[in-house]
Order: structure tokens, then C-alpha cells, then sequence
């Protein structure tokens, strides 16, 4: 028996394919790509050391690419080009402002924005506007915030909480060590801090079908499943309060069609299966056995059919086969209990969610999430895509994202990473459901074990477990209260370079959070230029008692504390023992100014940097 959610049998499956390919390959969509015109209104203001672009939205748009090219004789010396600020990823913004900090202060350049309604596709330029960041002075500038701390606020929402990635979670069997510390222990311990200390609920990794886990093997022609293995790491992750995203991927080895096609040092097998019924059929004794394991709580995990499959390093197939992989994966889960969520494409990029779309409108495949990945950029808007496909509530799960897609990058261990991560997540609240941060700890092998202590790692953790400044920024996060509250900012930076989150907890009480960042890579260490006098006002605060927890290169920033130590590859145990001063921020209790009812912060603020202010309640 067939029906539009179940690939027909055998005999029918070439015209199924083929006429799935032909919705599935490169040539369009059932809901095609929209022309989209370019954003008006844009201006360009030049700053020290920045120049900030705003512009009107654009209906339909997922985002927007800033072009730039520089003056000569009043006119652009070239045809503008995408400005890069070396994310190495998508460089389209969601957002309809953005900082340039790439220009040399004092040259004139001119700007234009293009909408994107697709991530490879990019509309027309809009009308070209000129400006140059300027010089800097003896003294930052000084950006003026104002809060009213008794506004009425909405509900703050935190896009960093749902998820986190980690390494592949058989690691957590893992006794070998890295820099004198055992894997497993110390990934495990990574995973309980996420949970406890910043709220984490879940935590997605690779491979639970990889060949080390020992799921799968055919004997005498026969599959056996094992799922011992699975529920041991499983029972972990449980334990220390976190739910599994179950990624359902790499390949088993006895079941691949291509077993030598393999990825990272641990050699996943990307190939597609040499039998679609034992696939299914695989997926199906997965999800059953889960359900029967673990019970009811199993509906509220989320099931997320391979990843990155629109490279080719992670899939060896072709894109329709991988939509029949999506196709057979969705029906199995479905199968086993239809309350379960399953989705994809779990694409690099953002690239393939149109595509799955599509597909699934024609396959009848359910889609109950679209996940996705993108690096060095906030997160696109992805609401616009699915509303385009009818699809208005369908939930959106950003299973990685990150300041850099390139292992080893020393951006990964300083501030500038963690003011990154603030604008990210500021960006993405309330519109995504989860932006998944990629991963907890620097126990992580998909390119070989670390050769260093700061060997430029994924993680929010290092090998040994000092927190890095992006997982202070997400502790500093975790600190804001339930209500967001309205700021008001003015000056040279403000709504920009300097950015703020506000909120009320239920006491009453406030905790304002305010950093400096650019996207531009070229600045991870810090431009003098970029530094900022805060002046924040905090109505119906004065009298209180307030506190003040900074993060930037002298507070909390393991690189700087690594190179006064003279720290080689790896610490001596006296040098472990003086890195851990980072692991936590101190906060130094102030005394503010007053004017009226109101509290008066004067704060310096460094690029990169961030600061917290809490203020008691009354």
C-alpha cells in the first residue's frame, strides 16, 4: 500500500525518484524564490573607528548583504563587493542595521544593501550612500543608555538555553586523556556545568550510528541491533538534567554502499545505505527502543536526520538521495509514534531549507522543525522562508552555530568570541526557538585531540574545564531577569558597536547587560578606537545597591591570563592552578551617582568587552 507520506515499493520507486529529483534538484521550487527589491531608506553614519548602515525592511527578506567599495574622484573607484568581515560563512545579516569596521578611518567609502530572500540568492543593490569612520581622539566618545527600571518590559527570551552541542557522545565512555585529563570525565562534567550553570535543556551531538557506539552489524546476511552502548551515554546525558537531540546519522559500517567514504578522524561514514528498508527498518528499532526505555519523555525529544548533507564532505550521495533519506528517516520515526518531532536539513550555511520544503511538500515527508548552521554571522531570519511555504509555526532549530566554522581558530578562545555570542543571541531572540552554540568542551576530535591547552577549541570549556569568555558571556546571559525592558541609547556606537539587554527579575530587581562588538575578525584583539564611555541612567534605581561583573582581555579572558603565565603547550600544575582564577567573574559592588530617582553608571567599556550591571531591588 502506497499514500503521499510512504515511498511507493519496489516496483514503483524508479518513476517515485525520478519525479522526486526533478522537484528536488537545483531547478526551483513549488514556492519559488521571491524578487525581492532592494532596501530604501538606507543611511550611513561615520563614527571613530566605525561606520553604522540602517535601512527599512524588506518583506520576504532573510537578511541583507552590506556591498562596499571605496571612493576615488567622488565616485566608486570599483563595482562595490560583499563587505567581509572574515566569519568565514554566510555574510548576509538578519538584522536591518550593521557595524563597519573593516574601512581605514578618514577614507570615504561607498555602501549599498542588497535584501536576500534565499541564503544563494542576493536581490539588487539599493541606492548608494557614502561615509568614513573617523579618527580617534584623546577620549572614547561617550554613549548615553537610559532605562526605565519600573517599564513595563516584555518577556525576555532566551534562544541559548534549548541547546548545546557537544562531541559525539561516546566519548563520554572515553577513559583516554588529552593534556593529562580523561575525556569522558571531563565531557561529562562539561555537560552538567551547561545545565547547571546556564540552563541548558538539551544537547545535540554527531554519530550516534557511528560504528562506536555498536548499533548495527549484519550477521549472515542479517541485521543485529545493540542499542547497550546508546542507552549508557545516554543515561549519562539524563543524569546530569540534559535530553538528548537525537541526530540520526553517521552510516554503519555493514550498512553503507560505500563504507570507505568517511569524515573526520574518527571516519563517519557519510555513504548512503545499500538498503533504504534496513535503513528504515534501523531507524524504527532506534526511536521504539528509546520509547520503551525512557517512556512519555521521549515525545519531547527532538529527532534531526543527519547533518550537513549539503556538503560533500559529510554526504557522498547525491541531494535526491538525500531527500529519500529524509524521506525514509521521517516515515520511520513517524511510524513508531507520530506525537515524535522529526526534521532537518540540518544543513550547513542555511542552505537546503527551501530545497527540503519543497521536497516534502511533494514526498508529504513530515517536517515538524527546520534546522540549520551558520557561523561568524547572527543567525538569518528564517520566518519569511517559512511562511513563503505555509508553513508559519513550523519551529526553527539552529543545531550549530559559532563565531568561526574553522577548527583551530585562535578566535575561539578570547572576548571577542563572547561579545560575538551577545549579539547573536540578542539578534536571534524571539524569532528562532533554539540557537545551539557549538560545543560545551575542548574535548572534541573531529580533527584530532587538541595538541594545546589554547589551541583555538569549539569549546566554551577548555581541556581541564576553565571557562573560556563565550561561556561567561552565556553565564552573564543566564543572569538576566524574565522581564526584557526598553533602552534608550544615543551617541557615537550606540545601537551598534554598543549593544544592551535589559531586564527585571520577578524581586524587582535589574541586571542590564551591556557590551562593545564588531563582526569584523580583524579586531579579536581589541582596536583603541572601538572603546566606548558608557553613561547609564537607571530611573527609580538611586539608593540602591548595585554591582558591576566585567568581561574583556583584564577580566576573565583565559588568553591573557595563559601569556602573563608564559603558558607553553600545556600548563604545569602550578599554571592550572593560577588559570583557574577565570573560571569565575567577580563582581565589584558600586556605588552609583545619583540625579533624581534615578541611578547614574559611568562606565569605560573596551572593544571587545562586555559588563553587567545589577541593581537590588527596592
Amino acid at each position: 500500500m502506497t499514500d503521499a507520506n510512504v515511498p511507493p515499493p519496489p516496483a514503483a520507486r524508479d518513476d517515485w525518484e525520478a519525479r522526486i529529483a526533478r522537484r528536488s534538484d537545483e531547478s526551483g521550487a513549488a514556492a519559488p524564490t521571491p524578487v525581492l527589491p532592494a532596501p530604501d531608506g538606507l543611511t550611513a553614519t561615520g563614527g571613530v573607528g566605525q561606520v553604522r548602515l540602517a535601512w527599512r525592511p524588506v518583506a520576504g527578506a532573510v537578511g541583507y548583504l552590506v556591498h562596499r567599495a571605496p571612493l576615488r574622484d567622488g565616485r566608486p573607484a570599483g563595482p562595490l563587493t560583499p563587505v567581509d568581515h572574515l566569519g568565514g560563512d554566510v555574510l548576509a545579516v538578519p538584522d536591518t542595521w550593521y557595524v563597519d569596521t573593516t574601512g581605514e578611518p578618514g577614507v570615504p567609502y561607498a555602501y549599498a544593501v542588497a535584501a536576500v530572500p534565499e541564503v544563494t540568492v542576493t536581490g539588487p543593490l539599493g541606492a548608494t550612500v557614502v561615509a568614513a569612520a573617523q579618527a580617534a581622539g584623546e577620549a572614547p566618545p561617550t554613549v548615553e543608555l537610559s532605562v526605565d527600571g519600573a517599564a513595563a518590559g516584555g518577556p525576555l527570551h532566551r534562544p541559548w538555553q534549548p541547546m548545546i552541542g557537544s562531541e559525539r557522545l561516546s566519548q563520554l565512555l572515553c577513559r583516554d586523556t588529552s593534556g593529562g585529563r580523561e575525556i569522558g570525565t571531563e565531557l561529562l562534567a562539561a555537560l552538567r556545568r551547561m545545565h547547571d550553570e546556564i540552563g541548558v535543556e538539551s544537547v545535540r551531538a554527531h554519530s550516534v550510528l557511528h560504528d562506536d557506539l555498536g548499533v548495527y552489524r549484519e550477521v549472515d546476511g542479517q541485521p543485529v541491533y545493540d542499542f547497550d552502548q546508546v542507552d549508557e551515554v545516554y543515561d549519562l546525558v539524563l543524569g546530569v538534567g540534559l535530553r538528548p537531540v537525537v541526530e540520526i546519522g553517521f552510516m554503519p559500517r555493514d550498512l553503507a554502499a560505500d563504507p570507505d567514504r568517511t569524515v573526520f578522524t574518527y571516519r563517519g561514514i557519510i555513504s548512503p545505505p545499500h538498503d533504504w528498508d534496513r535503513w528504515g527498518d534501523l531507524v524504527r528499532a532506534l526511536v521504539r527502543h528509546l520509547l520503551h526505555r525512557y517512556g512519555p519523555a521521549v515525545l519531547d525529544w527532538d529527532f534531526e536526520v543527519w547533518n550537513e548533507a549539503n556538503l560533500e564532505v559529510f554526504w557522498s550521495g547525491s541531494r535526491a538521495e538525500w531527500m529519500r533519506l529524509y524521506d525514509v528517516t521521517a516515515q520511520a520515526v513517524k511510524d513508531v509514534d507520530p506525537r515524535i518531532a522529526v526534521g532537518g536539513p540540518s544543513s550547513a550555511a542555511a542552505g537546503w531549507v527551501d530545497a527540503l520544503l519543497e521536497h516534502a511538500a511533494v514526498s508529504g515527508a513530515a517536517v515538524d522543525f527546520v534546522s540549520t548552521h551558520t557561523y561568524g554571522s547572527p543567525p538569518l531570519d528564517l520566518r519569511p522562508t517559512l511562511a513563503r511555504f505555509g508553513r508559519p509555526d513550523t519551529r526553527i532549530l539552529w543545531t550549530e552555530w559559532g563565531v568561526t566554522p574553522t577548527h583551530f581558530n585562535p578566535v575561539n578562545d578570547g572576548t571577542s568570541a563572547a561579545t560575538f555570542l551577545l549579539t547573536g543571541m540578542r539578534s536571534a531572540a524571539g524569532r528562532v526557538d533554539a540557537l545551539s552554540y557549538w560545543v560545551a568542551s575542548d574535548h572534541f576530535e573531529e580533527l584530532g585531540r587538541p595538541s594545546a591547552l589554547l589551541h583555538g577549541g569549539f569549546g566554551l570549556l577548555t581541556v581541564g574545564g576553565i571557562a573560556k569568555p563565550r561561556f561567561h558571556a552565556l553565564r552573564m546571559l543566564s543572569r538576566l531577569g524574565a522581564t526584557e525592558l526598553p533602552v534608550t541609547a544615543s551617541g557615537d556606537g550606540a545601537g551598534g558597536l554598543v549593544q544592551t539587554w535589559a531586564s527585571r527579575h520577578t524581586d524587582g530587581s535589574l541586571a542590564i547587560l551591556v557590551w562593545a562588538d564588531t563582526l569584523d575578525q580583524a579586531k579579536r584583539t581589541g582596536d583603541p578606537a572601538l572603546a566606548r564611555r558608557i553613561r547609564l541612567t537607571v530611573g527609580g534605581a538611586a539608593g540602591r545597591s548595585a554591582q558591576v561583573t566585567r568581561l574583556d582581555r583584564e577580566h576573565g579572558d583565559i588568553t591573557t591570563l595563559a601569556e602573563r603565565l608564559g603558558v607553553a603547550d600545556w600548563p604545569t600544575e602550578q599554571q592550572w592552578t593560577a588559570l583557574r582564577a577565570v573560571d569565575t567573574l567577580v563582581g565589584e559592588k558600586v556605588q552609583p551617582d545619583t540625579a533624581g530617582d534615578a541611578a547614574v553608571f559611568e562606565l569605560d567599556l573596551p572593544q571587545p568587552g562586555a559588563v553587567l550591571i545589577e541593581v537590588a531591588g527596592a
